[in-house]
């Protein structure tokens, strides 16, 4: 139940058809772990703290630096040198005190990732390189957990949500087909080296804040249930020209995770 309150607080939600009371106290119940409280998280974590999601769980290993600030809008100049979940913790308390937070001071691997996924309903991803991207989606896929992944380069991101846990009905209409999976939209990273760093190549702050907040937004309609979601589509921004594109993508039965011959079985493949 919602109490008086949250009730004003959330009140331009309450009033939305979709959403409503029963949307809002969705909301409330819901715990969602994002991954990185960088440049996606921050306005992820912003978002759904204020939307009145119930816990958030924040995992990241790194401390604020002076160059985060450029992009980062969690943390303050008073917090540079401090753990990034201490600092995103303290901002989300000041914003809504009704949102319980978990911090998780870690680097996700093989040990830790899947157990640690199996306690929230939904994770996002807003980690900035390709092995812990991977090392998300598999274990969502093993926990059995939607995902909400984007990732942003210098000029252009791309946003999409995975529930390759799931099935949907065949496109002919007859019959179930699995959802894809991460590996079925990229099945192998890229080179190593073949894409700059952000401390290399630079990266547009507020394009960031734009895929962070797309992020929030595709997390409140799954948990909510409404509009079409971004399953199957990958969602592409260009920011030099402000143009939005949908790529289709499905099931490839020869993905290694969930194809008819699926040689990836748990997560020891990330050791």
């Amino acid at each position: 139940m919602l109490n008086p309150d949250e009730l004003e607080r959330y009140a331009r939600h309450i009033v939305l058809r979709e959403v409503g009371g029963p949307g809002q106290a969705a909301l409330k119940r819901a715990r969602v772990l994002v991954v990185g409280a960088g440049g996606l998280g921050a306005p992820v974590l912003l978002y759904l703290a204020a939307a009145g999601v119930g816990t958030l769980g924040i995992v990241d290993d790194d401390t604020v630096a002076l160059s985060n600030l450029q992009r980062q809008v969690i943390h303050g100049t008073p917090e540079i040198g401090t753990p990034k979940v201490a600092s995103a913790a303290a901002a989300i308390r000041r914003l809504n005190p009704h949102v319980a937070v978990e911090t998780h001071g870690m680097r996700l691997n093989a040990d830790n990732a899947l157990a640690l996924v199996e306690q929230y309903d939904l994770v996002a991803d807003g980690s900035d390189n390709f092995t812990t991207r991977y090392l998300v989606s598999d274990a969502c896929y093993f926990g059995c957990r939607p995902l909400v992944t984007a990732a942003v380069g210098t000029f252009d991101g791309t946003l999409t949500t995975i529930r390759a846990h799931e099935r949907r009905a065949h496109e002919g209409g007859v019959g179930e087909t699995p959802n894809p999976t991460y590996r079925c939209l990229f099945p192998e990273p890229p080179p190593a080296g073949s894409v700059p760093a952000c401390a290399e190549a630079g990266i547009l702050g507020a394009l960031t804040g734009m895929l962070g907040s797309m992020m929030a937004l595709e997390v409140i309609r799954e948990i909510v249930g409404f509009g079409e979601g971004l399953v199957g589509r990958l969602l592409m921004v260009d920011a030099r020209s402000m143009r939005f594109e949908t790529l289709a993508y499905s099931w490839d039965p020869a993905n290694p995770l969930s194809g008819e011959h699926p040689t990836i079985r748990d997560l020891s493949i990330h050791k």
